[in-house]
């Protein structure tokens, strides 16, 4: 399947305000927002409605404190894999449980992955067992000692 790249869209101040309060607290009714920004809800509904309809907003989702449930390492691993077999591998491995993201990359490594684990005997499992799928030739890990900042969902660049 063939990625398409979105096109960009345009968003005013509003559009802004609007996401940053829904990054604060994705619950936040429309009632709340439009009190806050001083909107009609009407206004706040269409808003929010066309941001999602032009993928400014992919979906509305819990963040998760990981730690919380016992997942205090996290690890990133660089894979090398053969010629052809990169794309069938990541989306098999992308639905692994450990795995919050998968990136291809430049240099030495075809793809990064960013993966939680319980402790180095879950991580040491994980990646022996990657390197016994085909097409896997080498990895490389590095285990986090410090997470300064971790926020995928942000809005701060917007």
């Amino acid at each position: 399947m063939e990625r398409i790249e979105p096109s960009t869209v345009k968003i005013d101040e509003m559009d802004r305000e609007i996401i940053h309060l829904l990054t604060e607290d994705g619950r936040m009714s429309y009632r709340k927002i439009s009190r806050d920004l001083g909107i009609s809800v009407g206004t706040v509904h269409n808003r929010v409605d066309k941001l999602v309809k032009n993928g400014v907003i992919n979906k509305f989702v819990p963040i998760i404190n990981h730690a919380s449930l016992g997942y205090n390492l996290t690890a990133i691993i660089g894979v090398r894999v053969k010629g052809g077999a990169l794309k069938n591998w990541e989306t098999q491995t992308a639905y692994h449980k450990n795995v919050l993201a998968v990136y291809d990359v430049t240099g030495e490594y075809d793809a990064m992955l960013i993966a939680k684990f319980r402790d180095t005997t879950e991580l040491d499992s994980f990646v022996k067992d990657l390197l016994r799928e085909p097409g896997v030739q080498r990895t490389y890990t590095q285990t986090v000692l410090n997470i300064v900042t971790e926020d995928t969902g942000s809005s701060k660049m917007i």
